[in-house]
């Protein structure tokens, strides 16, 4: 019996980087934090590569809380997204090329985000993990917290609820 060849380990890494590539391009908004994700198999990093710009306060100096709170967001909506997509991208039923080329998926859209602030964030590097703690067919609710030097450490953590994408939703 011939069972067809199992896809080379590196067409599908190719595949998921892409398909996450082309998420993350979708909201313009991480570039201009200049957030950047590293994904391990199907669990995502967050990194808000520090920059000046991110300072609020420059006495201390300390990183704003507005993109501390930002940075969260978009973690836990990426995060969110990404597990929605994982499925379809595993089952070949979201094409990465045309998703690559802007053909993607609507994002789940922000309800509430309530954000707590545990130390002032230092001029420098940040990273951020989110679980989502329940997704359904309308609504998630996600979970993201952050940290700087010791992942022990928050800086912050946050939780969130999403309106789920649908065909027939606007």
């Amino acid at each position: 019996m011939n069972r067809p060849r199992p896809e080379p380990i590196q067409q599908v890494k190719q595949r998921r980087d892409a398909a996450l590539n082309a998420l993350v391009k979708s909201v313009p908004y991480i570039q201009f934090l200049g957030i950047t994700f590293d994904r391990r198999g199907d669990e995502l990093t967050a990194q808000l590569n520090f920059d000046e710009k991110l300072v609020g306060n420059p006495m201390l100096p300390a990183l704003h809380g507005g993109a501390t709170a930002a940075f969260l967001e978009m973690t836990a909506m990426v995060t969110l997204h990404w597990t929605v997509l994982w499925e379809g991208i595993e089952n070949g039923s979201l094409d990465p090329e045309a998703m690559a080329d802007g053909d993607l998926p609507r994002q789940p859209k922000t309800i509430d985000f309530s954000v707590d602030y545990l130390r002032s964030g230092l001029p420098r590097d940040a990273y951020a993990r989110a679980r989502v703690w329940r997704s359904g067919r309308r609504f998630a609710s996600v979970h993201v917290e952050a940290w700087q030097d010791n992942k022990d450490k928050l800086l912050a953590q946050a939780t969130g609820h999403f309106l789920m994408s649908s065909s027939d939703r606007e």
